[in-house]
């Protein structure tokens, strides 16, 4: 008896913000279908930028020709970063 009368509210309640806010209601909806999608992004797009200027730094260092024996594997690790960050974006979004 109790949980019915909780499940007309909460329907109530969901009727009206659907009828009185359409726009909150759908943004809500997406928000509690895919949680964190926004903190996510941010993260792919910072690790992303973070693996990018690392990679930049050991393409100079490779250019340089220092220590290539060390640059060249930092700089693969840091473009295989990169393009993990981008694929995942992408498939967030495509989400």
């Amino acid at each position: 008896m109790k949980n019915s009368r909780l499940d007309q509210r909460s329907s109530k309640a969901t009727n009206s913000l659907k009828q009185r806010d359409p726009q909150k209601y759908a943004r809500l909806m997406a928000e509690a279908q895919a949680p964190y999608k926004g903190l996510r992004a941010f993260i792919y797009l910072a690790f992303g930028s973070s693996g990018l200027i690392g990679a930049l730094v050991f393409l100079a260092q490779l250019a340089a020709g220092k220590d290539v024996t060390s640059a060249l594997p930092n700089f693969a690790l840091q473009v295989g970063l990169v393009a993990l960050m981008v694929w995942l974006f992408r498939w967030e979004k495509d989400n």
